[in-house]
């Protein structure tokens, strides 16, 4: 017991990591910046905007297809990672001196967890939009079990590898083998979760070029130029993945490859996670502002919002919307999934 005490709950193992890996303690320094103000600001935007695609994707029935629930979970997950950001940047500074262990891995192991359900949110639509187009399949009510169970296990392997260091992967019993940019994380720990994330940004690639070349094929005659639309719409999404995290994950590979207080770089790495919240803010604008449909129900949240702040009546423009298109109604049941398929594409410019 005395033991666990130590590790987990006594507040002078925070100080002694810090003074071993860092070059200056920020006990002194103020607990918000002008970096930090400005984080807290770009994070409530990002909570703001990904509620609002939640609010759209939940009231309008057109959007409750594999594709926009999958955009859905993305915008939660980067909804939830702006919280976190939040409470990481509240609790660092001087208030990180009075946290003990396991009050730090939390904080620091709830963006670990947004960070990777983002990620495999990525993955998990990479992988829907592969099978669409490849076998002209949609998800249907029986098969929306499957769509749930794999919404659910982007979470639950995300909160196990965020998890991973308060379970016993940590340097708690080895200072040399601590991290400086995170004191209490082993650098083999941080290797890891970069070596996964690479692998998963790797395989997204390598799935959307298998969906390139199905469109480019002689065979593709699924609407082309709807198809791809939503390439252009990915290819964005991927590359500002890779703009906005690449100087964070290059960051922490120069983190487990060099010695104590070696790096001087290493102390700026706030700037450089700064900059990658941005990747949560840029998601929803690419995905959804490119949906023409989506930037229709985007006004009509926005106009409910405004009714609602000066005080007017708007129950009603907050139902979700049930009614569908005149084509769905005059179509024969045997096509509905043909035509779903294309809805589902026509929905991208």
């Amino acid at each position: 017991m005395g033991s666990v005490y130590t590790y987990y709950f006594n507040k002078d193992k925070i100080f002694q990591h810090y003074n071993y890996t860092k070059d200056k303690l920020e006990k002194d320094e103020s607990p918000l910046t002008l970096i930090a103000t400005l984080t807290i600001v770009l994070c409530c935007f990002i909570i703001l905007e990904n509620l609002l695609v939640l609010i759209s994707v939940w009231r309008n029935k057109k959007f409750h297809s594999a594709m926009f629930i999958f955009i859905g979970n993305l915008a939660f997950s980067d909804l939830m990672a702006g919280s976190a950001f939040i409470a990481n940047i509240v609790l660092s500074g001087p208030a990180t001196f009075r946290l003990t262990p396991i009050q730090w891995f939390v904080r620091e192991g709830t963006a670990f967890t947004t960070l990777a359900a983002s990620v495999f949110s990525l993955l998990a639509i990479a992988i829907e939009r592969h099978v669409a187009i490849t076998k002209m399949k949609v998800y249907t009510s029986d098969k929306n079990c499957r769509m749930l169970m794999l919404i659910g296990a982007c979470w639950v392997i995300s909160a196990t590898i965020g998890g991973l260091p308060i379970l016993g992967w940590n340097c708690m019993s080895d200072l040399e083998k601590c991290s400086t940019v995170l004191p209490l994380y082993s650098k083999s720990y941080i290797v890891f979760v970069v070596t996964i994330f690479t692998v998963i940004l790797f395989s997204i690639v390598v799935l959307y070029v298998r969906i390139y070349r199905i469109v480019r094929s002689s065979h593709a005659e699924i609407a082309s130029s709807q198809t791809m639309a939503l390439l252009r719409t990915v290819t964005c999404v991927l590359g500002a993945f890779i703009i906005c995290w690449l100087p964070a994950f290059i960051i922490l590979l120069i983190d487990a490859s060099c010695a104590r207080k070696s790096c001087p770089i290493l102390y700026q790495s706030k700037y450089f996670f700064a900059f990658a919240t941005l990747n949560s803010a840029i998601n929803p604008l690419i995905y959804t502002l490119r949906s023409k449909d989506m930037r229709k129900e985007f006004l009509r949240v926005l106009c409910c919002w405004g009714m609602m702040g000066q005080g007017k009546p708007a129950e009603r423009c907050m139902i979700p919307l049930r009614s569908s298109s005149s084509l769905e109604r005059c179509t024969p049941k045997q096509d509905l999934p043909t035509l779903s398929f294309m809805k589902e594409h026509s929905t991208f410019v």
